[in-house]
């Protein structure tokens, strides 16, 4: 199985970064008025030292937890950083998110203190306990002042325990094939090693910038972009959201150098943008397939081939990434270094070449791969096979070692590259008073590759709930990429001869538009 020789703690890695590029460019912050600010990786350590001095001052230490419901901010990272450098870890949720979503991530992980956004404050704080501070936060401040406050510690002190290898650092919640979201646990060695190997992949050196417009909460931006940056002191150019129309002129104000995306976003870039002079990527990662014809735009407009890649929170790296040199368009890639991936057959055996089969991860959790499930070691061990993480991907693998997706767990969709577990929409569908029972599968998008659309049977046939009744109870208890985008109610769902649901036939009537013959 794979190991890592030198493994080291993402505390070790910041403070190494700071110690020898202490006036090298870390951070430029665009904020929603496109005024940007700059930090020098020295600059922004004081900040992040004024942030850990203020959650010390709140109680949090070493094994504590910090939840954060924000957008790309400065903020964001600096709490980020500031509770790996005490050996805390951060909860990073969809800062869009609704109350009961907050409300279930909080109570799994107790947290001491909370960031929302003062802007979108009601869903947050209906959801925080009375035990928990919570602190707003202005996302396009960058003078940090909710910590000005704060008591640095004097000459001398340390933050406490020097963090360990497989310390937490962080619990992110990804949609999985049960209702309920489960929480990944990233250890300390975790993020560094995704800084290490997509370093490099990306073949970055301290001279990059990476632009990054995908949002932190998710793993992408954390491991793909800001691990590997701080790995080889590398800067970031952080824009607040993604815009389409404006992308390739951010690239081109921030002198970007490196992108990571994916497919949706490359295009709404295509169907908004146009070719922008000054652009000039050496190097962009993105996930899911792209038309040939798409790609070769993307490659004029961006002045790089977009190579893809593929992973998951679980995987701490991209485990599959494509090859610098022509990259083809349709495919997740080849190994990549540092990673170890087959192809098993539902047995636990090898797959041959050419032949469909499970993506399977080698490594060693808490290093090299994620460390566990929160509080569910059934799910845990049962997500490993002979030492191997079981995706529920399906690939196949040809003889030069290149991989080609070929499906995906029949229970979560990737809407705009997010997961979705459609077994957590039902749940909310169902728990609606006037719905007997919901099915819900994916539909073909042109932008967000596809987007859930629900089937209902209601409870009362002759006092059925409105369409716009059950999208309104969504809206309310859903964040944006899980609501359903269209509900059709059906007298009852087609069923197997023993009752479970035929999710087949309902996938079939979306593609052919005749739902209502079912």
């Amino acid at each position: 199985m794979l190991t890592w020789d030198a493994p080291t703690t993402f505390a070790h890695v910041w403070a190494r970064s700071v110690s020898e590029y202490p006036d090298a460019p870390f951070l430029v912050f665009e904020a929603p008025d496109a005024q940007a600010t700059e930090w020098t990786y020295s600059q922004f350590d004081a900040q992040v030292q004024r942030v850990a001095a203020f959650l010390r001052g709140q109680g949090i230490a070493s094994g504590s937890s910090v939840h954060l419901a924000l957008t790309n901010s400065p903020t964001f990272i600096a709490v980020w950083l500031a509770a790996v450098r005490l050996g805390a870890w951060i909860v990073p949720g969809d800062p869009l998110g609704r109350a009961p979503e907050f409300a279930d991530q909080i109570e799994r992980t107790k947290p001491g203190v909370g960031f929302y956004a003062a802007s979108r404050s009601e869903a947050y704080l209906e959801a925080v306990p009375a035990s928990m501070v919570a602190v707003a936060i202005d996302e396009a401040d960058a003078t940090f002042a909710p910590f000005a406050e704060a008591v640095l510690p004097g000459k001398g002190s340390t933050d406490g325990p020097v963090p360990s290898l497989g310390d937490r650092a962080a619990v992110m919640f990804t949609s999985g094939t049960t209702g309920r979201p489960k929480g990944v646990e990233i250890s300390q060695a975790n993020y560094a090693f995704a800084g290490k190997v997509m370093a490099e992949a990306a073949n970055l050196t301290s001279d990059d910038r990476h632009i990054v417009v995908l949002p932190l909460f998710h793993a992408n931006a954390q491991y793909y972009s800001f691990a590997s940056a701080i790995w080889v002191g590398a800067s970031v150019a952080l824009m607040h959201t993604f815009s389409a129309s404006g992308f390739l002129t951010q690239a081109a104000r921030h002198k970007a150098t490196c992108a990571s995306l994916f497919a949706a976003p490359l295009r709404m870039i295509l169907a908004r943008g146009e070719k922008t002079e000054g652009v000039a990527l050496r190097h962009c990662w993105f996930a899911q397939n792209i038309a040939d014809d798409q790609f070769e735009t993307l490659t004029d407009w961006f002045g790089c081939q977009p190579r893809q890649l593929y992973g998951m929170t679980e995987t701490i790296p991209a485990v599959l990434s494509e090859e610098t040199t022509n990259p083809r368009p349709d495919s997740m890639g080849s190994i990549t270094p540092g990673c170890a991936v087959e192809i098993h057959r539902a047995d636990g055996t090898k797959a041959d070449p050419d032949e469909v089969g499970e993506v399977v991860v080698g490594g060693t959790p808490g290093l090299t791969l994620f460390s566990a499930y929160l509080d569910d070691p059934e799910t845990t061990a049962s997500s490993f096979r002979d030492g191997w993480f079981l995706t529920g991907d399906r690939a196949s693998c040809d003889a030069d070692g290149r991989f080609f997706f070929d499906g995906r767990r029949s229970d979560v969709l990737k809407v705009a590259g997010e997961n979705v577990s459609t077994v957590e929409v039902e749940a909310v569908l169902t728990a609606h008073p006037k719905v007997l029972e919901a099915s819900v599968v994916g539909a073909p998008d042109p932008v967000r590759d596809e987007v859930p659309v629900a089937y209902v049977v209601a409870s009362n046939a002759e006092n059925p709930p409105t369409v716009a009744e059950l999208l309104d109870w969504c809206h309310g208890r859903l964040g944006k990429a899980k609501q359903p985008r269209s509900v059709t109610f059906l007298d009852e769902l087609p069923r197997t001869s023993v009752g479970k649901i035929r999710k087949f036939v309902l996938k079939d009537a979306v593609l052919t538009n005749e739902a209502q013959t079912l």
